[in-house]
């Protein structure tokens, strides 16, 4: 196992150098002037001298290569830049709103689990029957329904019409559900379809054949073989659903007004602000490998097999 994550955490290295240069020439790449946005943000006339001036400034008129050197020089030191529209280290502002942003994910990504797991085992329990049917077609539902149309419809509802719950905002517990329930329903839905499966594949293993044979009750039954297997594509689910969940917290904390870090990329895509633009992208592959890391570490540790492939690996 120790062997397993020293080989991955060697790839991280060269995995982020290979990202952070597409990242950055396909932001590049992207049709607008970013000169011109950065002096509508500073209220300077975008004059041809202004632009050119702008473009030497922001070392735009360098070949792409030594660009993208001189951004990698400064940000293995921690500088990402500065961005055009604060005036302040691009790292110290995601570092302010980053926390909001967590503190959404991980309350959605518990959200997640207390709902789907529920709703999936009661969904195997009643196969083809009605609970089945209405865990399934919300399940449908949840997949194919985009967060933002989820975001205003839920707002419609629940603020516009009953008065229930605050639209915008944070400060107390009511301002988290909608956002949490807008961010999580995709995510829960999936979770609750994969455990449903996973469940009925279980229940008609060999194994599990076997320990009813020798007397064991349903419910031991259920616990000891047929859960804990089922519960392994849960896991690295879950670890999906929280890249995602941070992900998607990009167009529901402007829908909100959620202060996090996603509705700061959302002004920075709008401002052109590519030092904020690369940061944040390059972090969402962070959050997303990190993940993956996580998700491999707890599948191995809970499935014996697993151990003992890569033990003959090594």
């Amino acid at each position: 196992m120790g062997k397993y994550v020293l080989k991955r955490l060697l790839w991280l290295g060269p995995l982020l150098l290979a990202v952070s240069f597409v990242i950055f020439a396909v932001i590049r790449l992207a049709p607008g002037d970013p000169a011109f946005a950065y002096l509508r943000l500073e209220n300077i006339p975008p004059t041809p001298e202004a632009l050119v001036q702008a473009r030497a400034d922001l070392g735009l008129d360098q070949p792409l290569l030594v660009q993208y050197g001189h951004w990698l020089a400064a940000a293995v030191q921690g500088d990402f830049g500065t961005s055009f529209a604060t005036k302040r280290p691009v790292l110290q502002d995601i570092a302010a709103f980053l926390p909001a942003t967590l503190q959404l994910a991980g309350v959605a990504l518990a959200f997640t689990l207390l709902v789907s797991v529920p709703l999936g085992l009661w969904s195997a329990r009643y196969k083809d029957r009605w609970p089945d049917h209405l865990v399934r077609g919300m399940a449908f539902l949840g997949v194919s329904t985009p967060n933002f149309w989820l975001g205003f419809l839920l707002i419609l509802t629940f603020a516009v019409w009953l008065h229930w719950l605050p639209p915008f905002g944070t400060g107390t517990a009511a301002h988290m559900i909608l956002p949490v329930v807008t961010v999580s329903f995709m995510s829960l839905s999936i979770n609750a379809r994969l455990l449903r499966a996973s469940l009925l594949e279980s229940a008609n293993a060999r194994h599990v054949a076997w320990a009813r044979m020798r007397g064991l009750s349903e419910r031991q039954v259920e616990r000891r073989h047929i859960l804990r297997n089922a519960i392994l594509p849960i896991v690295t689910a879950t670890g999906m659903h929280l890249g995602e969940l941070i992900g998607g917290a990009l167009v529901v904390e402007s829908i909100f007004a959620w202060p996090g870090v996603g509705r700061y990329a959302v002004s920075a895509i709008g401002n052109k602000d590519f030092p904020v633009i690369q940061c944040f992208t390059l972090l969402m592959v962070v959050v997303f490998v990190l993940c993956n890391l996580i998700v491999d570490v707890l599948s191995a540790a809970l499935n014996p097999q697993l151990r003992l492939g890569e033990g003959a690996e090594a």
